[in-house]
């Protein structure tokens, strides 16, 4: 006798699993004694063979290699400096997938006693020198945010920036391989720590020994080829004054006085921009100063971040030394990192390009390499309270990155450098100066008994000659 699942029967099966994963709501207890019985019926209901695209309605994201890897590494908390446990995930992943899989360890003195994990990965049997390199990083900003599932769209921190570059790309080379439209030997994965805030994790493979011909970047950028990025310089100011009371201010030396000069100075700057990537933007974002309302304060500070759209770091910093040096009591620290503006190669067929305002971790990785960054989803959500990101993004992602790597293989790109140093590279065509030489034909003798009618035309030849420039 053969057993056939009901629809009815299909739907209690699933019950359980809709209780589990979205709770009851009016915060509703189940009795124990009904909790373990709905369990057992579970238990008993899961024996029973559910077609697979029963599967897909039930459980859409489990039934999916993609959105259960991408659910996974959200689940994992990993706010930079705690990233071991991602780390690990991965490993295990990856090495389940076939991958020979390498945890590279990265010591930092802002996180001193963490154990903190590159992941590098190459297909089994292929090489570490394979010549594209599929990378992105497995930190986020906090707080951690839980994983939760929605119709159409994943919410948590890290769904976006940039744990959906990590599952796309992931994905992208397992199906590349599959299909061996790419061999062993051709591509390799890396994610990175630190991204987010020094990127230590990046830096740190310099002194290794890989070299890649082209790296794709994964970072949230709509699902377009980013042109390039702003440059980043953080500034750090300090004002010095004198406590005295506020009853007698000719007594004390106010640090809020001089840090209101400073940072009137440097709102009111004209910063340079370009039509590639838009306006250098300076932002005040922290300020401290003083002690109470009724203190003339001895003290006060502010950190300044801004974003480099043309010309150089060192070019910018001149411009806001240049304006501060004359205001009194203060002193400007120039932090790391630092870097000028970015500009990346956008030459695959197919995509739509975009201008990044944000930083990532291209300019801390060193080579002569290609340079393109792309992702799925929104920066604009990424460091917010609501991050989140379209399943159907992350599908598209993996076809993004998959049409990456193939034009990459066939070599019909030209790499895209900065347009300004492109006209400054232009080599110089010098003009070449002519003299025309005039030489009548005569007419051929041989034709002497018919002479020539009015009608027809003489014609004239023009011999071009080069001028000898000696």
């Amino acid at each position: 006798m053969r057993l056939h699942a009901s629809p009815s029967l299909i739907a209690l099966s699933a019950a359980p699993l809709v209780v589990n994963s979205l709770q009851l709501p009016f915060g509703i207890n189940l009795p124990a004694v009904l909790d373990n019985r709905l369990n057992s019926f579970k238990s008993a209901v899961s024996q029973i063979q559910v077609p697979s695209f029963i599967n897909k309605i039930i459980d859409p994201t489990g039934s999916s290699p993609l959105l259960s890897l991408h659910r996974d590494l959200v689940a994992i908390p990993s706010v930079t400096g705690d990233e071991e446990a991602v780390a690990k995930f991965l490993e295990k992943y990856l090495q389940s997938k076939g991958f020979k899989v390498e945890l590279i360890p990265v010591d930092s003195p802002e996180h001193p006693t963490k154990k903190r994990y590159n992941v590098f990965a190459i297909p089994e049997g292929g090489i570490k020198a394979a010549p594209i390199l599929l990378t992105s990083h497995i930190d986020t900003v906090p707080p951690f945010i839980p994983f939760k599932d929605g119709l159409r769209s994943v919410h948590g921190r890290g769904s976006c920036d940039a744990k959906a570059s990590v599952a796309s790309q992931i994905i992208a080379v397992e199906e590349l391989l599959a299909s061996k439209e790419v061999t062993e030997d051709t591509v390799s994965l890396l994610f990175v720590v630190g991204e987010e805030t020094t990127g230590d994790g990046m830096r740190h493979m310099n002194t290794l020994s890989h070299k890649w011909e082209a790296v794709v970047f994964g970072e949230p950028t709509e699902l377009k080829l980013a042109v390039g990025h702003k440059g980043l310089a953080m500034l750090e100011i300090e004002a010095k004054g004198k406590a005295s009371h506020s009853g007698y201010p000719s007594l004390g030396i106010n640090a809020n006085s001089h840090m209101i000069n400073a940072l009137y100075k440097l709102d009111h700057l004209e910063l340079p921009s370009s039509d590639l990537l838009g306006n250098t933007t300076l932002n005040v974002g922290l300020m401290n100063g003083g002690v109470a309302a009724n203190v003339i304060p001895a003290f006060a500070s502010a950190e300044v971040a801004i974003r480099i759209a043309a010309k150089t770091f060192q070019e910018v910093k001149d411009i806001v030394d240049g304006a501060l040096k004359d205001v009194e009591g203060i002193q400007a620290t120039w932090k790391h990192p630092y870097y000028d503006p970015v500009f990346c190669d956008h030459d695959i067929e197919g995509f739509e390009t975009m201008a990044a305002s944000y930083g990532t971790d291209i300019p801390n990785l060193k080579g002569d390499h290609k340079k393109y960054l792309y992702g799925p989803g929104s920066i604009l959500v990424a460091h917010g309270d609501n991050e989140k990101i379209d399943k159907s993004d992350l599908y598209e992602a993996v076809k993004g990155y998959k049409r990456i790597v193939r034009g990459i293989m066939n070599a019909k790109s030209i790499v895209v450098h900065d347009p300004a140093k492109e006209e400054a590279a232009k080599p110089v065509i010098e003009a070449v100066h002519v003299k025309v030489e005039k030489v009548e034909v005569q007419d051929a003798p041989a034709n002497k008994a018919e002479p020539k009618t009015d009608k027809e035309e003489q014609v004239e030849y023009v011999t071009i000659l080069p001028v000898d420039s000696t």
